[in-house]
């Protein structure tokens, strides 16, 4: 099964306790892996699927034409292989080099045939049409190149994915006199059979010094963590599989095991799970009332009622990315190797897992380099707003003053009422754009618009009209310097009601934040895509069901992900905002602020932690306090309370 190895080390996982989106996920995966273990007892009545082939033509050449190598009984043999090898021992990254574009470079030695001293070749097969496909697909690919001196990965043309049809010494002898074996160091082998029937071994056989194995039988014995690379076994029906699209709407079923003669150990745990679950399992066997052939092959049975088999398992993604094809198989091999070379620009854990429904490739995510954003981009302004034009066009007026504004967004939240006329909206030097939504939504100014270009996203309300150019300049600044942090303006905190025994929002002035509200709060547009599209459990309901909460939301979610606290900006405590506005606001309502301390309750039980981190500070220009000329000063026009 693939997986992306550097999530674990990179920071925490977004949902520290694994909610039933996120279970779809993985029991999709299982259920797929499930179909890779049906392939391997494929291979025993399809003998043929690994065959021979003439037509792999890598650097113009067929392999009837490949020059002969024949190899001298005393010819060296690897070592049996290092089952402590890890990249940081065994694999040499400086052969990888600098890459502006982050991509190893990958060479496959040119095809050659090996026989013994007695002209018998080393392989009873030669060159297999699985391992043709899959040299075509890397040669083809950006990762190849055809200069030695260049590469960083080196893949032999020598066919070792069925170890059943091998000569284990000859072939170990094979790779050995490679040009830059060198111990096997850098090289990578593939390998679906390790060993033959019935008694299929975990790992190849084959000798192979340090060489990588991409293997479809590890064990926990034989799989070197962080070396290896786990790979499904490449069935021969896969060729014509066609998988439906996944239905909108929750899985019928939670868990799904179709796989067949499995250990009658393992059988009676999964019927004992059956008789705790009922219909959240559905427990697949072979139907014994079909006849044998491979139209059997693609069914499955439960008190007999058959199922087509694999569209039971509506896992079209996973199988078309990773398991489909031995181009899949292979160019995702080497992407995961890829991102163990290149950590800081691998692919992130929702690119591995998520089907790529969201435009992911429009955003990075601010947790890593660089560390601090360029300064020449500048941020966008989004202003979500209803009907207070009046105040919409102060705040718009105020707001292009500020030095860094690169554009600026209305999300203008009124469905019953048109905007005003082009004409009558306020002349600015920056782009401005309104964004109609279809629904009145809180949610709706941390939507990913793709008319935010730029990473810094400042939000701001409509009736934030007291901050001045200053104030929002130099909020920007801080942001660049921690461009994963909210960096705000008005600060709020939680606190245990020991009473209670339950969460408490606080907004009276205290020594301590745990909150900044995004009614004026600059972030990494990241944090868009994050909130609508992975926020846990049915919280973005709850907000939007609610009208209020949004700015709390986002507050949690920054700081599970980000582990850390937001920074409050500037000492300004006094200004209109969403719980102190005294006309045209939520805050008339006498349940504001229970219903405030009840979302981070809620917000809490979904997450299953407490992530909001208590803070003892804020940021101040340097010499803000300072008794010097405000020519000086940098930002001079900061408010007093």
């Amino acid at each position: 099964m693939y997986a992306s190895g550097k999530y674990s080390t990179r920071g925490p996982a977004l949902i520290p306790r694994m909610k039933t989106k996120h279970r779809i996920y993985y029991i999709t995966l299982f259920s797929v892996v499930l179909l890779g273990l049906i392939a391997t007892g494929m291979f025993q009545f399809w003998p043929h699927s690994i065959e021979s082939t003439a037509d792999w033509t890598l650097d113009k050449r067929s392999v009837h034409d490949a020059p002969l190598n024949h190899l001298p009984v005393s010819s060296p043999i690897p070592e049996r292989g290092d089952l402590s090898c890890r990249m940081h021992t065994c694999f040499d990254v400086y052969r990888c080099g600098y890459n502006p574009k982050n991509r190893i470079k990958v060479y496959i030695y040119p095809l050659q045939r090996f026989v013994d001293e007695l002209g018998v070749p080393i392989s009873s097969i030669g060159l297999s049409r699985e391992y043709n496909d899959l040299l075509s697909a890397i040669s083809a690919s950006d990762f190849y190149t055809d200069d030695v001196t260049r590469a960083c990965l080196f893949i032999p043309s020598i066919d070792v994915l069925n170890q059943n049809s091998l000569r284990i010494r000859e072939t170990a002898q094979a790779l050995a006199i490679l040009s830059r074996w060198d111990k096997g160091m850098n090289h990578l082998l593939f390998n679906m059979l390790p060993g033959g029937p019935p008694d299929y071994n975990t790992a190849l056989d084959v000798p192979r010094d340090r060489a990588l194995l991409a293997g479809g039988g590890f064990s926990t014995w034989t799989y070197r963590q962080g070396y290896d690379v786990s790979i499904p076994v490449y069935s021969p029906l896969s060729a014509d599989v066609e998988l439906p699209e996944r239905q909108p709407g929750p899985r019928r079923y939670f868990i799904l095991s179709s796989q067949t003669a499995i250990h009658r150990e393992y059988r009676a745990e999964l019927e004992r799970l059956k008789e705790e679950n009922g219909e959240a399992l559905l427990l697949l066997d072979k139907c014994s009332n079909l006849s044998q052939g491979a139209a059997s092959a693609r069914k499955r049975c439960y008190k007999g009622q058959v199922y087509d088999y694999p569209q039971i398992l509506q896992a079209r993604w996973f199988w078309e990315a990773y398991f489909s094809s031995m181009k899949a198989i292979g160019l995702t091999t080497l992407q995961i190797i890829n991102d163990r070379i290149y950590p800081y620009a691998a692919r992130t854990y929702e690119q591995w897992n998520n089907p790529p429904v969201v435009k992911w490739t429009s955003v990075n995510s601010p947790l890593f380099l660089p560390l601090i954003p360029p300064r020449a981009p500048g941020f966008t302004a989004v202003v979500l707003t209803y009907d207070r034009v009046e105040s919409l066009f102060r705040v718009i007026t105020e707001i292009s003053k500020v030095p860094s504004l690169a554009k600026l967004l209305v999300v203008w939240n009124n469905q019953n009422k048109s905007p005003p006329e082009e004409s009558l909206w306020p002349k600015i030097s920056v782009p401005l754009k309104v964004v109609r939504t279809k629904e009145n939504k809180l949610s709706n100014r941390f939507f990913p618009y793709d008319e935010i270009e730029t990473e810094a996203v400042l939000a701001i309300d409509d009736d934030i009209i007291m901050l001045t150019s200053d104030e929002l300049q130099f909020g920007y600044e801080v942001w660049r310097e921690f461009p994963d942090r909210l960096v705000g303006y008005p600060g709020r905190l939680h606190l245990w009601d020991h009473e209670m025994g339950k969460w408490k929002y606080e907004s009276e002035w205290t020594n301590e934040v745990s909150m900044v509200l995004t009614g004026a709060a600059f972030y990494h547009k990241y944090f868009n895509y994050l909130y609508t599209y992975k926020m846990p459990g049915d919280i973005k309901n709850w907000v939007d069901a609610h009208m209020n909460c949004e700015d709390i939301a986002m507050n949690f979610l920054v700081a599970n992900i980000t582990g850390k606290a937001p920074i409050k900006v500037t000492p300004r405590k006094k200004f209109k905002c969403p719980e102190c506005t005294a006309i045209d606001g939520l805050s008339l309502d006498q349940t504001h602020m229970v219903e405030r301390s009840e979302c981070i309750n809620k917000f809490a039980s979904v997450f299953g932690t407490m992530p909001l981190k208590v803070v003892e500070h804020r940021a101040d220009p340097v010499l803000y306090k300072d008794d010097f000329p405000e020519k000086l000063k940098s930002f001079p026009n900061i408010g007093s309370l």
